[in-house]
């Protein structure tokens, strides 16, 4: 027997008309390119989106095809990602913070045929358009009188131009909801990258879960900041659950400076921030200095890379600020884990507390994993066994865009490229990638916890910790350190720091003092490429 409810499919223009019609007036703030602030609201956002459908259509763009940004987080990049996906087109993000060539591979991969960018990459698309066959109309993100004369990039138009005059009426089409809505490229550290096709099911499945209170715990009462780039990962779904439920979004453009950061966060009463750590880092570093306080904001998610328990300290004790450590992947839309405590956690003391938020937290509703040992078999979920991570769920990758690389899954689960553990609570902490984990004597050092250690002393303001090969041990770790402007500590100091914080034989060798730590076009450490600068590095005593 079926049940006798009504069919709807799940489609991401029902998120912007439910904004319109429930939260019509709520506040979209966002810092310009240009430096100025522009204020409007869904209903607004709503209205223009459909002009941005209407368009596409009387380009005649087919159904599926990809249209590309490359743009900052602000309301008009708001408004493609409705108007594309809601007309059933693909909104295609492009990281800027890719290398050109990288940049080209990815647009002639994904057969882009819409170009729309912020007026700071003009730089970036004079220099790939010519690579790009299958781009047959660029929009530059501004106003008609802020367009150059001369770009050499034929037939540009700006967006109000190219949009503005359409009409904002548009009966949005009623798609299968597993039809794909946005496709997102992995930062592709080896080798080309690899699309993610995402569909409107998987979007609002994974909209619905991010909202839940034991996750991102959205509602119509907070004053968002997505300092998180719309251009990764959908900006880790805020934009979709922030519609979801008629949140205030504050978005700050270019402009990702502490100084900055902090000036919009106050003006704009937010609430709620997401971001990698080391745009805190920044945030945190203008903060103290100038003795300054926060108003209003009260929690932060922070993922895309292990946040230091340094800065989730400092976070709490110092400005009251709830920090809700997160993982998640490219493939996995993104979120799969989010730390919240339980109930029975509230009683423990503050250090036992601390323990936990420092994990990647528990698995959210949709999201199932396991550990593994080097057989495929699973791993107990007691704190201790460390094991290679998989999950599966419905907002999970099944196969990348154009099958890329074959088939990613191992028996239906998706093999994470992280080590990890599982407690008996489900909280799941990264000990690693697999790629990174140390071997030493035949036992298991985790970077992350050499690079933790390093970070909470007052000096240090990045720390890499990496593999070096060892005649006896196979390998020892090492820590790459750059040091805060003004700070002052020795190696031995650095070495002496970690003495009863971790087993000694867990103790990095040496300490290598660098002016800068590479990092990849989503802010995380190219440990790859920290290998390769240190290729003639020999380990002391050796």
């Amino acid at each position: 027997m079926l049940g006798l409810m009504q069919q709807q499919s799940l489609l991401i223009s029902s998120l912007i008309e439910f904004a319109e019609r429930h939260h019509g007036d709520g506040e979209i703030v966002s810092r310009r390119v240009e430096g100025d602030i522009h204020r409007y609201n869904w209903a607004q956002a709503a209205k223009r989106s459909r002009q941005v459908a209407n368009t596409l259509d009387g380009m005649q763009v087919p159904q599926g095809s990809r249209i590309a940004t490359l743009a900052w987080n602000g309301y008009r990049h708001l408004e493609l990602y409705f108007g594309v996906s809601g007309s059933g087109r693909v909104l295609h993000t492009i990281n800027p913070r890719l290398h050109p060539e990288q940049i080209a591979w990815i647009a002639n991969h994904a057969e882009d045929q819409v170009l729309c960018f912020d007026m700071s990459f003009l730089p970036l698309v004079q220099a790939v358009h010519a690579q790009c066959p299958t781009i047959r109309q660029y929009v530059a993100l501004c106003d008609a009188d802020k367009l150059p004369a001369d770009t050499g990039i034929p037939g540009l138009v700006s967006y109000e131009t190219w949009m503005g005059a359409q009409s904002d009426t548009y009966t949005w089409p009623q798609l299968d909801e597993n039809t794909a809505c946005s496709l997102c490229y992995t930062s592709g550290t080896t080798g080309n990258p690899k699309g993610a096709l995402y569909s409107h099911r998987s979007t609002l499945l994974h909209a619905y879960a991010a909202a839940l209170p034991d996750v991102m715990c959205i509602s119509a009462r907070d004053s968002i900041l997505p300092v998180v780039p719309m251009f990764h990962v959908n900006a880790w779904g805020i934009p979709y659950s922030a519609a979801m439920v008629g949140a205030k979004l504050v978005f700050p453009g270019p402009a990702l400076d502490g100084k900055s950061v902090y000036e919009l966060i106050e003006a704009e009463g937010v609430t709620f921030a997401a971001g990698v750590p080391t745009v805190w880092q920044m945030l945190l570093g203008h903060m103290k200095p100038a003795g300054l306080k926060f108003s209003k904001l009260n929690r932060t998610v922070i993922g895309g890379s292990a946040c230091p328990p340094a800065m989730i300290t400092a976070f709490r004790e110092d400005y009251g600020v709830d920090v809700l450590h997160a993982w998640g992947m490219t493939e996995l839309s993104p979120l799969g884990t989010l730390c919240t405590l339980k109930n029975k956690h509230e009683r423990l003391p503050e250090a036992e507390q601390m323990k936990l938020r420092m994990k990647q937290g528990r698995c959210i509703f949709g999201i199932d994993m396991k550990i593994v040992d080097a057989d495929g078999r699973e791993l107990p979920h007691d704190g201790k066994a460390a094991g290679d991570l998989l999950v599966k769920g419905p907002w999970v990758i099944a196969n990348y865009f154009k099958a890329e690389g074959g088939d990613p899954l191992v028996d239906g689960w998706f093999p994470t490229g992280d080590v990890a553990t599982i407690d008996t609570d489900g909280f799941m902490q990264i000990t690693d990638r697999s790629k990174d984990v140390i071997k030493s004597g035949g036992e298991w050092i985790s970077s992350i916890d050499v690079e933790n250690i390093a970070m909470a002393h007052p000096a240090v303001a990045m720390a890499a910790c990496i593999g070096i090969r060892h005649p006896k041990w196979d390998e020892r770790p090492i820590v790459c350190v750059v040091k805060k402007p003004g700070a002052e500590v020795s190696r031995d100091e650095l070495i002496q720091f970690y003495d009863g914080k971790t087993a000694k034989w867990q103790i990095p060798d040496d300490v290598v003092f660098v002016d800068a730590i590479p990092l990849g076009a989503t802010g995380k450490m190219l440990k790859t490429r920290l290998r390769e600068q240190l290729t003639d590095y020999v380990l002391p005593g050796l």
